[in-house]
């Protein structure tokens, strides 16, 4: 599969690089799987943050708010209840929830490859001979996407996430830089171009090949 493939400068290159098609070429008769790795990766950057208070943890309530018998009244032990305004909130979130979702590795590998697959097909993938950011400047960045046509969300996989490409891209709101090991589904179904460099194919195709289906 030939792709459209750029020298560093950003110029067509004379001959374009080839996408495996056991990687970027497989068929997606459902979305099911896709969307369960999709939801895995929220799932697991989630951090539970809410916490409420039981009856216990709240403070106060205790006294007694009337006696026992007599005053015609429900009886209560204490005002901090959780049917009282005020009260302990029952069976609230507690900071300890787990909201991870488990996919086994192959899984996983498939969904990448269908979301690949999916990018490759609707042209959203180009490939460039390598990234270089001499002093991790922003502005000779931009100047490059725009030369190749990069537009809108863009994720950048290189080989390497150096401190370099870091600051060449951090600043960039709608630039994603990310090592060709770490690349997911999340972020190449959200990009409107995605930029792979030599390398970092070389490694995606080795990693998501045939040979590891």
């Amino acid at each position: 599969m030939a792709i459209n493939t750029y020298t560093k400068s950003g110029n067509k290159a004379a001959v374009p690089a080839k996408l495996d098609k056991s990687v970027f070429a497989v068929e997606v008769t459902s979305h099911e799987l896709l969307k369960s790795a999709y939801v895995a990766y929220l799932a697991n950057g989630r951090i539970s943050l809410a916490v409420t208070k039981t009856r216990g943890l709240v403070s106060g309530g205790g006294k007694k708010p009337w006696k026992q018998k007599g005053t015609g009244r429900a009886r209560f032990g204490s005002s901090r209840v959780p049917i009282w305004r005020g009260g302990g909130i029952t069976f609230g979130p507690t900071g300890n929830e787990n909201y991870s979702h488990k996919l086994n590795i192959k899984a996983k590998r498939q969904a990448l490859r269908q979301a690949l697959s999916l990018a490759s097909e609707s042209g959203r993938i180009s490939i460039i001979e390598t990234f270089e950011s001499k002093e991790g400047k922003v502005k000779p960045t931009v100047a490059l996407f725009d030369k190749v046509g990069a537009k809108g969300r863009i994720l950048l996989v290189v080989e390497d996430k150096t401190s370099l490409v870091e600051r060449a891209t951090s600043n960039l709101v709608k630039v994603k830089a990310v090592q060709a090991s770490y690349v997911n589904v999340y972020d190449v179904l959200n990009a409107d171009n995605i930029l792979i460099t030599n390398k970092a194919l070389d490694i995606i195709s080795d990693w998501l090949g045939v040979q590891n289906a």
